[in-house]
């Protein structure tokens, strides 16, 4: 009887994890099997709807880039609640790059300028908590599709505002959230163009205006840089996901985006997917694979058909010959690595507002990198390029045909860093992708079959 009765007391304490069972020495009583159980509960999926999938409503009333920090701190909350956090690699890199960002803090001249600086910095803490409640979400064994339907969600919506910017190009009104701003912060030209609604970007005093697709972004370069991260996502998702009616929208709305992507012109964008294709069939054809080359014919053949419609390469022409874009480019770097060198440890804290030569933008703009150089300085700009490495060298032991899609992510994002920023919701995109990625690799998620040797 003495043993019977002591053998379920045994079974018990091992089923308890070890750091139950610590913390419960430490305090008796506050944790038992049961609780222990409800802490490691799974984590809801409803966050990242909200996020994600509901960000039509976000940007209509003019909050999307503000409140997406918020949506942060509810994801930190809950992964906090939940304990038992696994971290993707990279993790810690991040929290040096972003103690860094956070210390240029410093630099700033303004006390208004805490305003932007913040919210740029929530972005990037939103976009680190999106990429480990993703990347926890599947080492919980959440089935992918149903993990993957946010941003499957938000590329629809970003495709059907792309689709709205060519039908209306004119579109332009004041957000609700737009009208109640204080007089102080309107004079912030970032939160005024992050609250305004626009469909389309294109330069008023021209006689001939481009009207380039750019909602639910302030600016075109931020859809180009969105549709570089989402098209290997999309892929990914075609490519594990065989049924539902999800799938089927997004297999039509592959071709569909091309028109919207064609018309925003942005050359970087062009490159990102380039170099993401480039280096996967570099990949698969020195591993004598070439599973990929009919996905990527198809997408090349609708691409050439799109220009048969769309004169893409005369658009182009026509607005670098009249705006004298690489000029005004070429101009700001300038300018900017002369600044950076000025304080190349902590940057500036933010882009600045200066007259260059041909154009009036910040310093510390039209680029990723810039903008880390400028804002943050150098050790930071290292730190983040180290953590792309990182990805890229983890991401590279994929094996699926998602995992393939989705280990292109660092690539483009290493690529499209000298011509777009992307210190905004993209981050949080990238990261979503990349986390599902890093899942698949570190787990038995989506492997293929190992053949056993004798």
């Amino acid at each position: 009887m003495a043993r019977t009765s002591l053998r379920p007391k045994r079974v018990a304490r091992a089923a308890v994890p070890a750091r139950a069972r610590a913390i419960a020495a430490v305090e008796p009583g506050v944790l038992d099997p049961a609780a222990w159980r409800v802490r490691t509960a799974k984590l809801p999926m409803w966050p990242l709807f909200a996020m994600f999938a509901l960000m039509p409503l976000w940007w209509v009333l003019g909050v999307w880039y503000v409140m997406w920090p918020f949506f942060g701190v509810v994801l930190f909350t809950l992964l906090a609640t939940r304990g038992d956090v696994r971290l993707p690699p990279g993790t810690w890199l991040w929290l040096i790059f972003l103690g860094i960002v956070a210390i240029s803090s410093t630099r700033l001249e303004r006390v208004t300028s805490m305003v932007v600086f913040g919210l740029r910095l929530g972005h990037l803490f939103t976009a680190l908590l999106v990429g480990i409640y993703v990347y926890n979400l599947a080492r919980d064994r959440i089935p992918w599709a149903r993990i993957a339907a946010p941003l499957a969600l938000f590329w629809l919506a970003m495709v059907a505002l792309g689709w709205f910017g060519v039908l209306a190009p004119r579109f332009s009104m004041p957000s609700p959230f737009e009208l109640m701003l204080p007089g102080g912060v309107r004079g912030e030209r970032y939160i005024l163009d992050v609250a305004h609604l626009d469909a389309t970007e294109f330069n008023p005093a021209s006689r001939n205006p481009i009207y380039r697709p750019a909602a639910p972004f302030p600016y075109t370069n931020n859809w180009g840089t969105a549709y570089s991260f989402l098209v290997p996502f999309v892929l990914a998702y075609l490519m594990s996901v065989r049924r539902g009616a999800l799938r089927g929208v997004l297999l039509v709305s592959l071709p569909l985006s091309l028109v919207p992507a064609f018309l925003t012109l942005n050359r970087g964008m062009f490159i990102g997917l380039g170099a993401g294709v480039l280096y996967l069939l570099v990949r698969e054809m020195a591993r004598g694979r070439v599973r990929l080359l009919l996905p990527i014919t198809l997408i090349v053949f609708a691409g050439w058909v799109v220009t048969l419609f769309i004169p893409v390469v005369d658009l182009i022409t026509h607005r670098t010959s009249t705006t004298d874009t690489n000029t005004d480019r070429f101009d700001l770097y300038v300018q900017t690595w002369a600044a950076v060198l000025r304080s190349p440890l902590l940057g500036f804290g933010q882009p600045t507002q200066v007259d260059t030569t041909h154009a009036a933008e910040p310093l510390g703009t039209q680029g990723m990198i810039w903008q880390l150089l400028y804002s943050h300085g150098i050790p930071a700009t290292i730190c983040f390029y180290l953590i792309l490495l990182v990805l890229a060298r983890r991401l590279s032991g994929a094996v699926s045909p998602a995992g393939l899609w989705l280990s292109a992510l660092p690539v483009i994002a290493a690529v499209v860093t000298p011509f777009y920023s992307y210190i905004d919701p993209n981050m949080s995109v990238l990261l979503f992708a990349v986390g599902l990625g890093l899942a698949a690799v570190d787990g038995p998620v989506n492997r293929e079959p190992r053949t056993r040797t004798t």
